[in-house]
């Protein structure tokens, strides 16, 4: 993957993330996978078509993996997109912080 590509996947993600809902979503399926349709009922307080809506952003960003079983739709997490995420961007600044407390301590 160019920098270029990993930069407009990491976006997706980032854009994923940044709705509640679609934190919620990914909770539920890190619990257990799940069918469209048990993940709907998860969320009563949307209709089925804003699950759908969602979702397909999960989808996009690849946070989230569907498989056709018969008439069922079955979703997994799938987590590679935020070690990813957290590779990159939260490992490397969290390093940092640790860094930076420690030279305050021996200061």
């Amino acid at each position: 993957m160019n920098s270029a590509e990993g930069t407009e996947d990491d976006d997706l993600v980032f854009k994923a993330l940044a709705a509640p809902v679609r934190r919620r979503m990914l909770d539920a399926l890190r619990a257990a996978p799940r069918t469209t349709g048990e993940l709907c009922a998860c969320f009563p307080e949307l209709d089925r078509t804003t699950v759908l809506q969602h979702l397909k952003v999960l989808e996009r960003a690849e946070l989230v993996i569907g498989r056709r079983e018969g008439r069922e739709r079955h979703l997994t997490l799938a987590p590679l997109p935020i070690k990813r995420i957290h590779d990159r961007w939260i490992g490397a600044y969290a390093a940092a912080a640790v860094q930076l407390l420690d030279d305050l301590d021996r200061g």
